[in-house]
């Protein structure tokens, strides 16, 4: 196992906001506004928590993995985002030196940008020793992950250059809370297919996942049906992106990708699987870092 001590976290770290409390039965209005108040400060406090060790897990992974000199592959999500910024500091203050990055995103270019990061675009061919990224959700024991669930402020789904830079790193380490190692997978996974003959594309997957997921079409704006609305998401390259919700645990996440890359007409989707990997775990107040061989936290 490994920890670090805690550290302060950057203004720019956003708390997720609290579930507002309603007024139950004739209790008095002061007495609901010392218990929101508790509640709000309980519910900051968790959500401080949450974002300090995140920032630990993003430290560790920078102290623990990148070497001067080399070509770092930048991922996207919020413990990246800290692992961004810190790594700009190491370099600020000489701890580090020549150091190139590769944004996965227009937000992780940007945040390097501000963190006076040197980058460059990502090229298929293109040598990384190392990338780190968030996940969405990691499945447990077999350490598979999926990514590209968020919505970018773009619009532009991120995960098909992420997963490229991830598959051509040579080292490479997922960032995460606790809440997203898991067993049994639920929610959705992103599939990215040909704009021609959609639906039909749509279609098969449904059918292959009858019973235990639904085919959405993902849109550029708001929520949408199956179809996407009036304004779908439109890569690009011309493509859709189609989030396949699973609605029970997926027993294995690794026949769900196997399956879909023999449909005709997905181009690829989100899963990222049988890629050595190791996974940093901010878990009660520790940092946990765990590869193949210690895949079960303790």
């Amino acid at each position: 196992m490994d920890a670090i001590a805690g550290a302060s976290v950057s203004s720019s770290a956003r708390l997720r906001p609290c579930p507002r409390l309603r007024r139950i039965g004739n209790v008095a209005p002061a007495t609901v506004r010392r218990r929101s108040r508790r509640h709000a400060v309980t519910c900051a406090a968790a959500a401080d928590a949450d974002v300090v060790g995140l920032f630990d897990a993003a430290k560790l992974t920078v102290d623990r993995f990148v070497e001067s000199g080399m070509v770092v592959g930048l991922g996207s999500g919020p413990a990246s985002g800290l692992a961004i910024q810190y790594l700009g500091t190491r370099l600020r203050r000489g701890s580090l030196t020549g150091i190139l990055g590769i944004p996965s995103s227009m937000i992780s270019a940007s945040e390097a940008e501000k963190a006076g990061i040197q980058v460059s675009n990502y090229e298929e061919g293109t040598q990384i020793d190392f990338a780190f990224t968030d996940a969405d959700i990691i499945e447990e024991d077999t350490m598979t992950a999926v990514i590209g669930r968020r919505k970018t402020e773009s619009g532009e789904p991120s995960f098909m250059e992420e997963k490229g830079i991830v598959k051509s790193a040579g080292k490479l380490a997922f960032i995460i809370g606790h809440e997203k190692y898991v067993k049994g997978v639920e929610g959705s996974i992103p599939v990215l297919v040909k704009s021609a003959n959609w639906i039909d594309t749509a279609e098969e997957i449904d059918d292959l996942f009858l019973g235990d997921a639904e085919v959405w079409r993902r849109p550029s704006i708001g929520t949408a049906g199956p179809l996407g609305g009036d304004f779908p998401l439109v890569t690009k390259e011309g493509h859709h992106v189609l989030d396949v919700i699973f609605t029970t645990p997926i027993p294995d996440l690794g026949k769900v990708a196997e399956s879909l890359e023999k449909i005709a007409g997905v181009v690829d989707h989100g899963i990222v699987s049988s890629i050595p990997s190791y996974v940093v775990v901010a878990l009660n107040g520790e940092v946990q870092v765990l590869d193949e061989r210690s895949s079960v936290i303790p």
